[in-house]
């Protein structure tokens, strides 16, 4: 039997990418949590049985320590195939030409009419640069049973968010738990409640570099923000917790809500089963559409990759429905593919009918806006949340941030 090599490592031993012999192909991925861990172990093995001439050495890495990493790996001695995300993570390696070309995979296998809708967040100047296996809602899965005793239903608007969150915390229930500690977690509310409170189109702008942080509109969304950090809504010392941290603040019934990818489905305790529940991001303008956050993870070949004829054909495997219906069971997720078969499910199908009907998707914040604000921006999120009162002084902090980034 072919052994799959899987590493669970921290950022000091992430400094460089091991090296391929003939035959070999050489695959890092982040994807560490233990649902999408099996599912690639068993993708591993099928590819392997219909490549019996490639030998495949599967490198698994630590999430955060990857994001680092993965900027070394790339320019210097790459493996064959990396893990990564669409929109402008993708555009930072494409445009400093560390990502190869695909576009032949996709004209050779009818992708840009099986994968339509994602084909956008995977091209550049006309070319696409890497493979689509999944994508996945945002939104806010919630407590049923907690709301059930407390005569809470799902808030539709701002006013009756803003309802639920007090109705909680009068019962001495935490009505958001969140971990911040690697700070993405709190983008996802900056997206949303400025999406909501000035559309998706001006949000992209912002993400472009277009506009100001010092704007107004953007102070607006941040002073819709503080009225929940005010209020105390979130979970206390969530600066301490990582993602996977804050769970077991819903799952034990000590907070009620998390504003979350679809990828903590999998996660869900057996028996808590039939108890929680997911709604849409509440409306706040009812004049602004409702757009969702719609991340799209991604495979690609570095550029400067020993052994692309294999990397292409993985990328080519992957792209296939059957495979991406295989993956996205175990991930509860949303193949791009539209030959594949997204898993029933009771999240997933709330969310596939929610992402029809949305006014347009983003990728998120770290991946729609160039790298060095991202970070800078994340950081300004979470110091907000600690700090509400600094917010003048977060936002020019930001604003120089853009200037530099977008000069």
């Amino acid at each position: 039997m072919k052994k799959i090599q899987s590493m669970l490592v921290g950022a000091m031993a992430l400094t460089a990418a091991s090296f391929a012999s003939a035959g070999t192909l050489v695959i890092n991925s982040d994807q560490a949590d233990p649902a999408p861990k099996k599912a690639f172990a068993e993708i591993i093995e099928k590819f392997e049985q219909e490549n019996p001439d490639i030998t495949v050495k599967y490198n698994l890495y630590d999430k955060e320590a990857y994001k680092t990493a993965i900027r070394n790996w790339l320019a210097t001695t790459p493996p064959d195939v990396v893990f990564w995300y669409a929109g402008n993570r993708m555009k930072a390696f494409v445009d400093r030409g560390l990502f190869e070309d695909v576009s032949d995979l996709w004209d050779n296998n009818g992708l840009k009419q099986d994968m339509a809708s994602a084909a956008p967040a995977m091209t550049i100047d006309g070319k696409q640069w890497g493979m689509p296996y999944t994508y996945y809602q945002w939104g806010i899965y919630y407590r049923k049973d907690i709301f059930a005793n407390l005569g809470l239903s799902e808030p539709k608007t701002w006013d009756e968010f803003l309802a639920v969150n007090a109705k909680l915390k009068a019962n001495d229930v935490t009505p958001v738990t969140i971990g911040t500690k690697y700070l993405w977690t709190a983008a996802g509310w900056f997206d949303y409640l400025n999406m909501r409170t000035n559309g998706l189109e001006f949000h992209i702008d912002l993400m472009d570099g277009k506009i100001p942080y010092t704007d107004p509109r953007v102070r607006k969304t941040f002073e819709n923000w503080k009225i929940l950090v005010d209020k105390g809504y979130f979970l206390k010392n969530h600066a301490s917790y990582s993602w996977q941290e804050a769970q077991p603040f819903l799952y034990n019934g000590k907070a009620a809500m998390y504003l979350i990818g679809n990828f903590i489905t999998p996660n869900f305790p057996k028996e808590l089963d039939g108890k929680i529940g997911f709604f849409q991001f509440p409306q706040i303008d009812s004049s602004v559409g409702m757009a969702e956050d719609a991340p799209m993870d991604t495979i690609h070949i570095p550029a400067k990759a020993k052994n692309k004829a294999d990397a292409r054909k993985f990328l080519e495997f992957m792209s296939r429905g059957d495979n991406q219906t295989l993956v996205n069971a175990a991930l509860i997720q949303i193949p791009p593919n539209v030959k594949a078969q997204a898993p029933d499910n009771y999240f997933l199908n709330k969310g596939v009918d929610m992402l029809n009907n949305a006014s347009g998707t983003a990728q998120f914040y770290d991946r729609d806006t160039e790298p060095s604000m991202a970070q800078e921006g994340m950081k300004g999120f979470q110091e907000f949340m600690v700090k509400p009162e600094r917010l003048d002084a977060i936002l020019k902090r930001l604003e120089r941030a853009r200037k530099r980034a977008f000069r």
